[in-house]
Parts: C-alpha cells; sequence; structure tokens
C-alpha cells in the first residue's frame, strides 16, 4: 500500500450481553435511559475495529501496534456498524458509523521498530474480593487495585467468539491466537468482579500491545484507579491496567474509561428518595 488508503469493514452487530449483570445491555433498561434498545458493547465494537488493521498489518499489529478509541452513540443488535480506515503515513484512523449516526472513532498504529516491553508495574497477580462492594466513591476510589480470576482461552471459546462478532480473519483459527477483544473484555471484568455495578457504560480504551495473546496462555489483569471523577452528571472511573501471560509476558498496557453511575441512574435514585 502506499502512504494513503482507505478500507471499508461491515458488520452486522450482535449484542453480546442481553443476559449479563450490566442491564445496560437489555432491551428494557436501556429503554428507560432513552435508548432504542440493549446496546452492543463497546468492547464488541472495539473488536470490529480491531478488524482493520489486523487487515492491514497482521500479527504485528497484536505484537506492536495499539489503538485508541472512543464510543459516542450506541450500536445497536442486528444493525450493520460500517468500519473504516483512513490510512496516512502509516497511521489508521478510524471511524465506526451506525443508522447514519457516528458511533465510534479511534485511531490505530504500529510501532516502527520492536521495543523491550516495560516491566509490570503491578508484580503479583490481585485477587478479586469473596464478597464485592456496591461501587460508590470509595469502592473505586483513586488509587484501588483491581484484578480478576485468571482466564485461559482455548479453541473453542475463541470459535465462538469470532462467530459472535461475525469475524472474518482467518489468522486467529490459524495460528492460535486470542482475538484482541477478547482481551480488552478483561478490563470490564476488572470491575465486574470488584464491585456491584448498576446499569454502566464503556466510553473508551487505549490499547498497547506488547506481545499476542495465545491460545492456552494464563492471562491476569491487574488494573489501578487512576480517577474517579463527575462528568456532564456521570460518575466515571478511569483504569490503568496491564495483562500479563503467564505470570511473565506483558501482553498489553490498557486505559480504560467507564461511566459507572450514568446521570439517568442518579435522578431515578434522587426522585425515588424525595418520594419516599
Amino acid at each position: 500500500m502506499g502512504a494513503s488508503h482507505s478500507a471499508i469493514y461491515r458488520v452486522n452487530a450482535f449484542n453480546t450481553a442481553v443476559a449479563s449483570e450490566n442491564r445496560i445491555h437489555d432491551d428494557e433498561t436501556a429503554k428507560r435511559f432513552g435508548f432504542r434498545g440493549g446496546l452492543v458493547p463497546g468492547v464488541e465494537v472495539y473488536a470490529y475495529m480491531a478488524h482493520l488493521p489486523v487487515a492491514r498489518f497482521g500479527a504485528t499489529w497484536l505484537e506492536r501496534g495499539g489503538m485508541e478509541c472512543r464510543f459516542l452513540k450506541p450500536v445497536y443488535d442486528g444493525h450493520v456498524a460500517t468500519v473504516t480506515a483512513d490510512e496516512e503515513g502509516g497511521r489508521l484512523s478510524l471511524r465506526v458509523e451506525s443508522d447514519g449516526e457516528l458511533c465510534a472513532k479511534g485511531n490505530a498504529w504500529v510501532r516502527e521498530t520492536e521495543t523491550n516491553p516495560p516491566s509490570p508495574v503491578i508484580s503479583a497477580p490481585i485477587t478479586p474480593p469473596l464478597q464485592r462492594p456496591v461501587a460508590n466513591e470509595t469502592s473505586l476510589a483513586t488509587g484501588k487495585t483491581l484484578g480478576i480470576e485468571p482466564v485461559v482461552i482455548e479453541e473453542d471459546m475463541l470459535a465462538q467468539y469470532l462467530s459472535d462478532i461475525r469475524e472474518r480473519e482467518a489468522l486467529y483459527i490459524r495460528r492460535k491466537l486470542v482475538h484482541p477483544g477478547q482481551l480488552l473484555r478483561l478490563a470490564n471484568q476488572a470491575l465486574l468482579q470488584n464491585v456491584k455495578l448498576g446499569p454502566w457504560i464503556h466510553v473508551g480504551s487505549r490499547v498497547e500491545n506488547f506481545a499476542a495473546a495465545r491460545l492456552g496462555d494464563r492471562l491476569a489483569f491487574n488494573a489501578r484507579v487512576t480517577s474517579n471523577h463527575m462528568h456532564k452528571g456521570h460518575a466515571m472511573v478511569e483504569l490503568d491496567a496491564e495483562l500479563v501471560a503467564n505470570h511473565q509476558s506483558l501482553i498489553a498496557q490498557i486505559w480504560h474509561l467507564a461511566i459507572w453511575r450514568p446521570r439517568q441512574v442518579a435522578e431515578a435514585e434522587a426522585s425515588e428518595s424525595s418520594r419516599s
């Protein structure tokens, strides 16, 4: 390819989280908050976006590439999501559109030279609590560390995931590699396994890859809360995290942003409190 190139990828979006504890993916709950139906998870929209960097750069993107993305509008189950990538100077500018709206945007890149991955900042795996506290300003306070139960992704799990996200790239099965969307899902698990959440929304992520995760790897995800703040009435949490395979190999560094208590939920709780 030359210095400038455009590519398009279309996918029939599928809501993988209808039965999730996060009821923002449930049609009835989402409609109460003004959406047209349950939201397709942001991590799956990221997975749709990841198709084009992998198509362009191959496994190199999984080994020393990255992406930053923000989710602006919902993508709905059964609706076509159109991902476009405009390349300029080796960097991809990404957009996701559905139903005539810009739903997500971001950019992807590959580092020009291989670099030694940084040493993990959190050296020991963090175990989630046996009893999760309710999500609030204390349980998600800045400086809190969050971990997950280690995950091993096998071939059947990969095959099901590729089917769910309608992924047509053969690289993952051929080389027995975990899909990047499956990896970013672990950032959500860092919240779900550590606190009890009401309806909540993934807003954006930045992922810097250092190695491809392989089927059978024991994956640990260690995160630190770097901010818990209000923005336009939404309670927001930011995580800085590391994804490590087999206790030693740094797979990716991830920044993750979520609305842990949407403004609509806070308003509903205040209304109920005033009536009681």
